[in-house]
């Protein structure tokens, strides 16, 4: 049997983070860290630290389709992990390609606003993404707040949170992930939700005395690398969960703000 079937291909189309925390580079080291062969299509380039996005380019959609035209001649694609398009016209133009492509395992990271406070995604992009991508994913991944942008309501409460997780479902996802970390005061516990049309899981950690970058990244990228590995939505949100959580423990403070960097690779 050739190392080619031995070693799935996933391709990450989300954006740039120069400071290595998040977008394509986290994906990457994720890959990296859970045996799969990461490919990348960059939607926008940012200039970006631990403290703050300086600046944003969002590449044209002619430019974004060449690379992910690229990749289909050359490499059997088993999951997708999309994170920042930054704009319609790049939402349309992957939405297009993916159907075009028929690929599955597919999971949605619907980044709208960045850590550090940033809007990577203007209205009418929302729009897109809800109406041509959301029916897409296989798994859709928001937070708390992402979850109220793309339903239009405020969630307050854990059973709002379910809630709102069924209400994706119905305007497409087959699964929905959806992250706590933003919901409750500093003393509570983190609580996740996956849930499909099936079922419920519940996913509960300590909330750590420490924020870290690239999180959501990470979780998306893990989703994606557990499909690709032949992993049920559910087992890959299993172990997706206890990676990023094997991350956070080995997050340090490499740069000038507070906030951890990751550590996706275990040291020896």
């Amino acid at each position: 049997m050739s190392n080619r079937s031995l070693i799935p291909c996933v391709l990450s189309i989300a954006g740039s983070d120069s400071g290595g925390c998040s977008g394509i580079q986290a994906d990457l080291k994720t890959f990296a860290a859970l045996g799969v062969h990461g490919l990348t299509a960059i939607a926008a380039i940012t200039a970006q630290n631990t403290r703050t996005v300086e600046s944003t380019r969002i590449l044209p959609s002619r430019l974004l389709l060449a690379q992910l035209d690229a990749l289909s001649t050359d490499f059997p694609i088993a999951a997708v992990k999309i994170g920042m398009l930054g704009n319609a016209a790049n939402i349309r133009a992957v939405a297009r390609w993916l159907r075009a492509q028929r690929l599955r395992n597919i999971v949605l990271d619907p980044l709208l606003i960045s850590s550090s406070g940033s809007r990577l995604l203007t209205a009418r992009g929302l729009d897109e993404l809800r109406r041509t991508l959301l029916p897409l994913a296989d798994i859709v991944t928001p937070n708390v707040p992402e979850a109220e942008a793309l339903l239009g309501c405020r969630i307050r409460t854990a059973r709002e949170m379910r809630e709102a997780a069924r209400a994706l479902l119905q305007d497409g996802a087959r699964a929905v992930l959806l992250k706590g970390g933003h919901f409750g005061d500093a003393t509570a516990r983190v609580r996740d939700y996956f849930i499909n049309a099936n079922s419920e899981t519940r996913f509960e950690h300590a909330r750590l005395p420490f924020e870290a970058r690239g999180t959501g990244c990470t979780l998306s990228s893990a989703l994606a690398a557990g499909l690709a590995l032949k992993h049920t939505p559910l087992q890959s949100a299993r172990r997706a969960e206890r990676y990023v959580q094997s991350c956070l423990r080995r997050a340090t403070p490499l740069g000038k703000s507070a906030k951890r960097v990751l550590g996706h690779i275990e040291r020896r």
